[in-house]
């Protein structure tokens, strides 16, 4: 118990470490923080997930892989399974939770659009202090304990999804007949998963709002819904009894290409671009188009996370110098994603090094920068 509350302890004060950034850390840099100050007889010996601490690298990867926000809650929920008997996400939306799916209940969607009592217990206190909080299950919501009943030991744990410090989700986990309850892990996984979908979403934003290129052809002026400032990663999932927020004005507009018009008339589309692809079969092109993605997303992250050792880099014609341990792990990811599949030929991480951090001109990179 003791060495379990210690593990408690080292992995808390570790994550409250990378937290302090602007934005949390990810993958690689938040979980190596971690094990890095986790004694190594601690690492042995005590109950840090099944598995120990490398099943806790490997779940967070598995978020951290998801490239959409039902990958990424999937994920979480797979990952949280391990931790705990039994495990359910209840997403929040105008002050109501409702759940969106499980584990350990039987059926993944036996939870789907339960609500949840916010008013009292560890439910309310969670969720108004933004703290992972146990309690036990007499506390919980009368009609969650008479559809699902309760873990043997009575024990459950309640963790706020945070993100832009607003609560978007809450995780319920208890040990179910088992006992298993590993509240460390079950919170250092919802801290990994809240970072990756805060980054995700703000990506996805920046392409959104990414200027296009003007076409050249005619245009007729198509009104768009104008985009907030941060997305929502659960604008998806809003429950049903809750109705949707009203969108805003139409203010915007885009230029559209006559062809495209003229398409839905019957005319005929201008000619797409030429597919790298074309002479695939759709698994293998499929294939290279997400290790393409990966690519990206890697090198995406590199850039947002050193700004200012890029541009010193560019400037300095030492780049890789300057990030070699950011570019080797991030390649080290990628190889072990897609170095053994067809898209091996194509080496898309090393190109993407190129084109997005050198800005096409590898001799930025360094003397020391593998060609």
């Amino acid at each position: 118990m003791a060495e379990s509350k210690k593990l408690q302890q080292i992995v808390e004060r570790a994550v409250a470490q990378v937290l302090e950034r602007q934005l949390p850390k990810l993958q690689a840099e938040l979980v190596e923080r971690v094990l890095e100050v986790l004694p190594a007889s601690t690492a042995v010996s005590a109950p840090a997930a099944a598995g120990g601490t490398g099943s806790l690298v490997q779940a967070i990867a598995s978020v951290h892989a998801g490239t959409t926000q039902k990958e990424i809650l999937r994920a979480l929920l797979d990952a949280g399974s391990a931790n705990a008997a039994r495990v359910a996400l209840f997403v929040v939306k105008a002050g109501a939770a409702t759940g969106w799916q499980g584990r350990g209940f039987g059926d993944d969607d036996a939870v789907k659009d339960l609500p949840l009592d916010m008013s009292s217990g560890p439910v309310a206190y969670a969720f108004q202090n933004r703290v992972v909080t146990p309690g036990n299950i007499a506390e919980m919501d009368g009609r969650f304990v008479e559809r699902f009943g309760g873990p043997a030991n009575e024990q459950i744990l309640v963790l706020p999804l945070v993100l832009k410090d607003k609560v978007a989700a809450l995780l319920y986990a208890d040990g179910g007949a088992t006992g298993l309850l590993e509240a460390a892990s079950l919170e250092l996984l919802v801290i990994a998963t809240s970072a990756w979908l805060e980054v995700t979403s703000l990506r996805k934003q920046a392409q959104r709002e990414a200027p296009e290129a003007a076409p050249a052809a005619a245009t007729v002026a198509v009104p768009v819904q104008t985009v907030s400032a941060f997305a929502d990663p659960f604008a998806a999932h809003t429950p049903r009894h809750i109705a949707p927020s009203a969108p805003e004005p139409a203010a915007e507009v885009v230029e559209v290409s006559a062809h495209a018009a003229a398409a839905g008339a019957g005319a005929s589309a201008p000619t797409a671009a030429a597919d790298p692809f074309a002479g695939l079969s759709p698994e293998d092109a499929d294939t290279h188009r997400k290790a393409q993605r990966f690519a990206r997303l890697l090198v995406d992250e590199i850039k947002l996370y050193n700004q200012a050792k890029v541009a010193e880099g560019r400037r300095n014609r030492d780049l890789y110098d300057r990030l070699k341990d950011d570019i080797e792990k991030s390649r080290s990811s990628y190889q072990k994603r897609y170095g053994n599949t067809i898209a091996a030929s194509g080496d898309y991480f090393q190109k993407e090094v190129v084109r997005s951090l050198a800005e096409e001109d590898a001799s930025i990179m360094g003397a020391n920068f593998r060609k």
